[in-house]
């Protein structure tokens, strides 16, 4: 399957470029799939957007703006909560988005969790850049982190955001696992949209096995299997295929940290570090930075 040409934005949304135009979608892409924990086929519409709408959801009647401050639970996924709605596992579409430089768009589900696909943003990539890229006639809003915020947990895992030289994202990120099979990985690069299409977007949700047979016991991941998951039990894998791409657990963990930081509205430029963290440091780090004023500037 080949890509439709992203827009400028897509290939150059980590450079600054004052004239870059804010972009929607130039028509409806629509997405099905199951849910990992609900198990329920799902119907996802993503739409064309006016500009400064932002990334918004419609569920249950009701529209839920993808920020952070929206987000009420981040176990196991990202999720959004309105009056009524309720929204979750946004945060591989959130970087799919992300990758193709969208600014705007309306995203139209049936039940409240998203299709999980592969449990990567390898097919959402291929499938929404079937839109195609509609330029609108109003800048881009761009957010410059311009002190140090940190979120530490009392594990002493934490995520920070610091000002970079460049205006650009770039990441380091650090797992490290007992299992020989995962062991010590480390993401570190500028996040470009070759970069997050070869190797972020088809790094797929991994799990132990012991932790899948948990979360079956308990009601959950009704819709997980080897086909959007993958598995590992001590020092096997269990997916016949083995990993996609070299250091796949540590790239899909950027995957959702590219995902959760697109809830702050921005395009962020900023160096991020990142160790043995997920989706709640993510919107912890958020809220700090959104904190005081004088943490960033938005261009």
């Amino acid at each position: 399957m080949t890509y439709t040409k992203p827009g400028l934005q897509a290939t150059l949304f980590f450079k600054r470029t004052k004239k870059l135009k804010q972009q929607t979608f130039e028509r409806e892409i629509e997405l099905r799939g199951i849910g990992l924990h609900s198990g329920l086929e799902n119907v996802m519409k993503v739409k064309p957007a006016a500009v400064n709408t932002g990334i918004v959801f419609l569920q249950n009647g009701e529209r839920v703006r993808a920020l952070y401050s929206a987000v009420n639970d981040t176990r196991n996924c990202t999720c959004l909560k309105g009056k009524e709605a309720f929204v979750s596992t946004i945060e591989h579409v959130m970087a799919g988005l992300y990758a193709l430089g969208v600014d705007n768009a309306c995203i139209d589900v049936l039940h409240p969790e998203l299709p999980i696909m592969d449990g990567s943003a390898d097919i959402l990539l291929k499938e929404l850049s079937k839109g195609g890229i509609q330029t609108q006639n109003e800048n881009r809003k761009y957010l410059r982190v311009l002190r140090p915020v940190r979120f530490c947990d009392d594990k002493g895992n934490f995520v920070e955001l610091k000002p970079t030289k460049e205006d650009k994202l770039h990441i380091y990120f650090k797992i490290e696992f007992p299992s020989k099979i995962v062991g010590t990985q480390v993401f570190d690069k500028d996040i470009t949209f070759d970069v997050f299409r070869k190797e972020i977007a088809p790094a797929r949700t991994f799990c132990e096995k012991y932790q899948v047979d948990y979360l079956k016991s308990i009601g959950l991941i009704k819709g997980g299997s080897l086909e959007n998951a993958v598995v590992l039990d001590g020092e096997n894998i269990l997916n016949p295929e083995g990993f996609r791409v070299q250091n796949e657990c540590v790239n899909h963990k950027v995957l959702d940290l590219i995902g959760d930081l697109y809830t702050s509205g921005f395009f962020i430029y900023a160096d991020v570090q990142a160790y043995r963290t997920g989706h709640f440091h993510n919107n912890e780090v958020l809220k700090k930075l959104f904190e005081n004023k004088e943490n960033y500037e938005i261009l």
